[in-house]
């Protein structure tokens, strides 16, 4: 039995069967690249899912937290510390807007303190929240309540927020379900977790617009596109658009756990003296990684990096004649590599048996999220990588023609996509 085997086995008998076992049991890392518990070396293009923005083993991480640790590890909510309100202050300069910041653990934990302060503010006359089909905002009951994937959310029902549901990227079907019952929107600038589908340009815009009219708020969720991941500090400001509350986790920490809910203008202000509270949220610690991770993405020009190599990774997959493979979509070093058919459980075993990790985040789709950091430049390396890996699938789930779902406009011999606007690809394949 190997060494993976040995903690899988582990794993197994000790911890709840959520995850099923992983794959592989990861040992150490450097840069961009990981090794397993065997020692085999692989080239990790998942970052942790858009975490571990610096890579791993950074030297301005290690160096904020050791510094951070030996002073002081944790204060709790009773007591101020420099590093969050230079956080705090640090990430209101950057979206150049006049807000207040609440720090969470965690992304989910992020989007409940955006719950309670819609509340707050909107009072008990505006029950309903508005949220986009296929969006994800975590998986406590209230973030819950709001992610757009039935097969996540329905064994866990009934909730206590009353959600309207929209096709996502839908500006029409949006403005029609924002009325005067509806206390905010919840939207992602580009969903993660539905296969990294980006909005269609002005979507932000035109929720901005309804928002403003219906006297709803306007929540956009950036835990996932956030903090560089698409070659802007947020992914929103690309589109000219202030929300009124913005959540932030994952990339933010490098590797820490740390999220924020921040909230503009009156938003703000909102939750009252009481109202809302974290014991961790803030943590010294989690503040110092925040900085240095922010400071290391200014001092190194990583925004143009991850925008650049972005582009380069885009044209590398788009460029390979398989069949298998339909290019790319996203921005920035946030893309999905786009399968001609659900085979993307069997692309991420093959990759990874390759020395690539990736993420099978939809059945067609292969989420990358890798470092922002120049080295290895997975743009080269990558796209070299996968026909090799992919010619292991049997032949015949290469050829098998597409099948268009019922309500989607007609396709023609050259549409790789879906073309109906406010779904992912929906193709189904026949069994070979």
């Amino acid at each position: 039995m190997s060494a993976t085997q040995r903690l899988q086995a582990r794993f197994e008998a000790a911890l709840m069967p959520n995850y099923g076992v992983p794959p592989l049991a990861l040992a150490r890392g450097e840069g961009c690249r990981v090794w397993d518990a065997d020692g085999k070396e692989y080239t990790d293009l998942i970052a942790g899912i858009a975490v571990s923005s610096l890579g791993h083993a950074h030297p301005a991480i290690i160096d904020a937290v050791t510094r951070q640790v030996r002073t002081l590890a944790h204060t709790s909510n009773l007591f101020v510390h420099e590093g969050e309100v230079t956080l705090a202050e640090r990430l209101l300069t950057l979206l150049a807007a006049d807000g207040r910041v609440f720090f969470t653990n965690s992304g989910t934990e992020a989007n409940e303190a955006a719950l309670k302060l819609v509340r707050r503010q909107q009072g008990g006359s505006r029950p309903v929240i508005v949220a986009a089909e296929g969006g994800f905002h975590g998986r406590t009951m209230g973030s819950l309540a709001l992610t757009g994937k039935e097969s996540i959310r329905a064994p866990f029902g009934p909730f206590g927020v009353e959600v309207r549901f929209v096709p996502f990227g839908d500006a029409g079907a949006l403005a029609a379900a924002v009325g005067p019952d509806c206390a905010a929107v919840f939207l992602e600038p580009c969903q993660g977790e539905a296969g990294v589908v980006p909005a269609p340009a002005g979507y932000l815009r035109a929720a901005r617009e309804v928002c403003d009219a219906a006297g709803a708020l306007l929540v956009v969720d950036e835990i996932q596109s956030g903090i560089g991941r698409t070659g802007a500090w947020f992914a929103h400001q690309v589109d000219g658009v202030l929300p009124d509350v913005l959540t932030l986790a994952k990339g933010l920490g490098g590797g820490l756990p740390i999220g924020a809910c921040i909230g503009f203008g009156p938003a703000g202000a909102a939750l009252r003296k009481g109202d809302h509270g974290s014991t961790f949220g803030g943590n010294p610690v989690a503040c110092a990684a925040a900085l240095a991770v922010l400071d290391t993405i200014e001092s190194s020009g990583l925004l143009a990096h991850a925008a650049a190599m972005g582009e380069r990774l885009a044209a590398g997959l788009a460029a390979i004649d398989h069949p298998l493979l339909a290019g790319a979509r996203g921005r920035g070093l946030w893309l999905a590599a786009l399968l001609t058919q659900p085979a993307a459980g069997a692309v991420e075993a093959a990759c990874r048996e390759a020395g690539f990790l990736v993420n099978a985040v939809q059945p067609d789709a292969i989420r990358l999220a890798p470092p922002l950091i120049p080295t290895p430049p997975p743009a080269d390396s990558f796209p070299a990588a996968p026909p090799p890996a992919l010619d292991q699938l049997a032949p015949p789930l290469a050829t098998a023609p597409p099948h268009h779902e019922a309500g989607c406009p007609p396709i023609s011999s050259a549409t790789t996509t879906c073309p109906r606007p406010s779904r992912r690809r929906c193709w189904t394949w026949p069994t070979p």
